[in-house]
Parts: structure tokens; C-alpha cells; sequence
């Protein structure tokens, strides 16, 4: 530790490490191994993992392995806090890796505990600052400046109880996105209207600073460095380390680490957890499973399970357990492939040059961890701290400059707006669109072109693609 210390010593700036990844591939072991051995501090990007409880189901590293490697930014908010959003965690997570980040945040509360503490902040401690989290805005908001602060200056920590945001988001998605298209139409138009959390932070950003959110984002990326997705990089020497594995491999792992979370003793967790802050909203009807800690993947799964065990034989309440397990399962499986995704399209194919050099790393046989992963990880590392070229290529960006992300196109003939480049060709693909097609194509031959396009058992819930139906 003391050599990697001495490394950075004298050389600035020391690098920013990020390590991506879908959940199971290792992330959190391949932070502590660096941590260990370059002398780094691990800043967790997890949205799930600040709050209080739920260590099992949200994946948290052991008090021991805390102990081992130092960790920030996990186990402080209050399970009952419903309103902890993106800017609360880059208020507190910036100044703890930089002291000229604490600077420019330091009339911010998060910032208050660290003034005049200089040897509080990562970088000044010739520590390496290594970024873990499956959370994609939580990591772009420590990467990037991409967050309208629209909070007043806080008096104390976010506690429970409603927010502005929270409380559009109660409106119709109809009645919210006619209110934006009056004081934002620009924004408006790029949003979906059935998008209800990204309208109202927009409906949000205008009504508390009277600019429309529109107009602030082009002013972050007008700013030098800026790009087309945001304001300028916050940490220029960084570098970004992709756990990827196959797809197979991975599902087979998630699904053992299911079974290791129950052996473990998820079901205590959650019981616990339950009685204490959930039974009773539950009862109310009252319970809300879309903000907070309370919308953590596996939680939700086992509703039935926990609101009728010991109410119901045992044999029923075998079933709702096997029931929750099987469904977390399949939930967990998605969301890697989520992450993945994310990884894609806002890093290998993120359009403007203010990008960090992502490195991938192989996971799929972890009989190769050393080989594949930990050593070829330090070299890179190393470089970065050395001021030389790493000894790997990153993967090439496959960003097309041509593409608009946000651009709204409206199909007439199966009645969806769609937004963006990517997605509208996916939707003239799917089977919904091409399904509609083919029954106009037919009824153009058969000299029927005006037939109606809504006859019973023509339309579909939903689309591949995830476009959605005009309200």
C-alpha cells in the first residue's frame, strides 16, 4: 500500500477508477483486490445499497471486508426515506474523492462535514478513488455534469415524506405532459408521455429554478468538454473497467447466488424487514413499491409470501416461497442484461469525445480470475497511476454521430410515438409493427386499404421494442 502511495506521490492527478459490470460478475471482489494492492478507497454506486437494512438482498460486502479495504457511501439513509434522489448521493459522493469537487459544493449540507478537513477527501490522502455500482445515473453523475440542482439549500439529511417530484408523478401522464409541453415544448418532445419519473424531474427543474430543463442542458453541453449527452467529464484522468461474461455463464451464476442469498438467510432478512417497516403500510394499503429501498429487486418478490406466512397452510405457503425465488430469479436475470445494455449505449456507443477509456475484462470462467481479470485489471491500473500508456486497448467506441437519442417519431399505422433513432428501428421490426403491415399489405391488395386497424385480436399489450401506445 505504502508502494502505491508513493506511486502517486507527486503525480497529478491521480486516476479515477470505475468498475462496470452487470450484478454477479464481480465487481465488489475485483474493488477490494485493487483496494488492497494499489491502496485505493471503494466509493459504492449502488442505489439500493445507501440505505439502511437489506444487506443480503441488496448484496452489500461484509463488515469484514469493509474492514479490510475502506468503503464509502453505503448504509446511511433511513429504510423510511422515500425521497433520497441522484443529486442527495453526488452532493455527498464528489467531495468525499475530491477536495476541489468539496469546494464547489460547499454551501451543500453533504459537504459541510468534510470543510476544513482536507485529509477527508480520497484524492488528498494519495488514495485511489475506485467507483463500483450497477446504478447508471449514479455513476454518470460522479462522472459527469449531467444533475440540475434544484433542491434549496437542505437544513438537515433527506427524512421520510413526499417531494414535488413525487407529487406529479400522482398526476395523469396526459395532464403531466400537456403542463411540460407549455413551459418546456422542446423537452416535451423528446420525452415519452407515458415516461412519468423523466416528465415530472423535468415539470420539477422548471418550476423550482423558472429555467426550462431544455435550456440548462445545452448550457452544460455548450461548456468545454461537453457533448451531446452532457456537461463536461468531472475527473479528465479516469478509466473505466468492464466486467463482462457470457450470457450463459452469467444466468447459471445468478441463479446460484439466489440459492447462496436463501441459504445466507434472505428469508429472516426480509421477514425482519417487513415487520418493521412494511406490515403496517401494508395493512393501510398503503405500501409502495416504486420508491426508495422498498423498490429493491427481490423485496417486491416475495409480497405474497411475507403478507400471508401464517395465515395460510404450509403447503400454500411452500408454493409463495418457491414462487418468490423462482421470480427473483427471473428479475435478476433481466436486470444484467439491463446493465449491459446501459454499458452499450451510454459508453461504447455514447456520441462526443468525453468518454473514459473502457478496458473489458472477461469473466465467464472464474477458474481464470487471476489471468483474465485481476492481473490484466492492475496492469491497467497501474499504467493510469504511472502516467503511461496501459498495456491493453480499450474497446473501440461504436458511437454512430449521425444518431438522435431523443428524436420523437410518431407510427401511424400501429398508433405509437416512439423516441429516439435506435428505438424506432427496433420498433419497425418487432412483431407488432410487422404484424400491422402485413394485414395492410393485404388489404391494399385486396382493394381495402381504408379497412379499420383495431379489430378485435389485432392489437398487442405491448411491444418488443417497449414502445408504448399514444395516450
Amino acid at each position: 500500500m505504502a508502494a502505491a502511495a508513493a506511486l502517486c506521490r507527486g503525480r497529478a492527478p491521480p486516476p479515477l477508477v470505475v468498475i462496470l459490470g452487470a450484478t454477479g460478475t464481480g465487481k465488489s471482489a475485483l474493488a477490494l483486490q485493487l483496494g488492497l494492492r494499489l491502496g485505493g478507497e471503494i466509493v459504492s454506486a449502488d442505489s439500493m445499497q445507501v440505505y439502511k437494512g437489506l444487506d443480503i438482498i441488496t448484496n452489500k460486502v461484509s463488515p469484514q471486508e469493509q474492514r479490510l479495504c475502506r468503503h464509502h457511501m453505503i448504509s446511511f439513509v433511513d429504510p423510511l426515506v422515500s425521497n433520497y434522489t441522484v443529486v442527495d448521493f453526488r452532493d455527498k459522493a464528489v467531495p468525499l474523492i475530491s477536495c476541489h469537487a468539496a469546494a464547489c459544493l460547499a454551501e451543500q449540507e453533504w459537504a459541510s462535514p468534510l470543510r476544513g478537513q482536507r485529509d477527508q477527501y480520497i484524492f488528498a490522502r494519495d488514495k485511489i478513488p475506485i467507483v463500483v455500482g450497477g446504478t447508471n445515473y449514479y455513476i454518470e453523475s460522479l462522472l459527469w455534469k449531467v444533475l440540475i440542482n434544484t433542491k434549496e439549500k437542505p437544513s438537515s439529511a433527506p427524512r421520510p415524506g413526499s417531494d414535488r417530484k413525487g407529487e406529479l408523478e400522482q398526476l395523469d401522464s396526459a395532464e403531466l405532459h400537456r403542463r411540460l409541453s407549455q413551459v418546456d415544448p422542446e423537452m416535451a418532445a423528446k420525452l415519452h408521455p407515458h415516461d412519468k419519473r423523466k416528465v415530472a424531474r423535468s415539470l420539477q427543474v422548471f418550476e423550482e429554478t423558472g429555467i426550462p430543463h431544455s435550456e440548462i442542458l445545452h448550457q452544460q453541453q455548450e461548456e468545454e468538454g461537453g457533448g451531446p449527452l452532457g456537461g463536461p467529464l468531472k475527473y479528465p484522468h479516469s478509466c473505466i473497467l468492464w466486467l463482462h461474461a457470457d450470457q450463459a455463464a452469467l444466468d447459471a451464476r445468478l441463479e446460484k447466488r439466489v440459492d447462496d442469498m436463501v441459504a445466507a438467510g434472505l428469508l429472516e432478512e426480509l421477514r425482519d424487514f417487513h415487520r418493521r417497516y412494511n406490515q403496517e403500510k401494508v395493512a393501510e394499503n398503503r405500501q409502495d413499491y416504486q420508491h426508495g429501498i422498498f423498490q429493491s429487486i427481490g423485496f417486491k418478490e416475495f409480497h405474497e409470501y411475507l403478507v400471508s406466512e401464517g395465515n395460510c397452510s404450509p403447503e400454500t405457503s411452500a408454493l409463495l416461497l418457491e414462487k418468490g425465488i423462482q421470480a427473483l430469479k427471473q428479475v435478476t436475470k433481466r436486470y444484467a442484461r439491463r446493465q449491459n445494455k446501459w454499458v452499450r449505449n451510454r459508453f461504447l456507443k455514447r456520441p462526443g469525445p468525453n468518454v473514459p477509456p473502457v478496458y473489458g475484462l472477461e469473466v465467464s470462467d472464474l477458474q481464470r480470475w487471476e489471468e483474465d481479470v485481476l492481473k490484466p485489471a492492475l496492469e491497467i491500473v497501474e499504467s493510469f497511476i504511472q502516467g503511461r500508456e496501459p498495456p491493453a486497448e480499450p474497446l473501440r467506441m461504436e458511437h454512430d454521430e449521425k444518431e438522435n437519442k431523443r428524436s420523437p417519431r410518431v407510427c401511424e399505422l400501429c398508433d405509437r410515438l416512439i423516441i429516439g433513432d435506435r428505438e424506432w428501428a427496433a420498433h419497425t421490426r418487432s412483431k407488432s409493427h410487422l404484424h400491422h403491415l402485413k394485414k395492410r399489405r393485404k388489404l391494399e391488395e385486396s382493394g381495402h386499404a381504408g379497412g379499420t386497424m383495431g379489430d378485435s385480436g389485432d392489437t398487442e399489450t405491448s411491444d418488443e421494442d417497449g414502445s408504448l401506445p399514444l395516450p
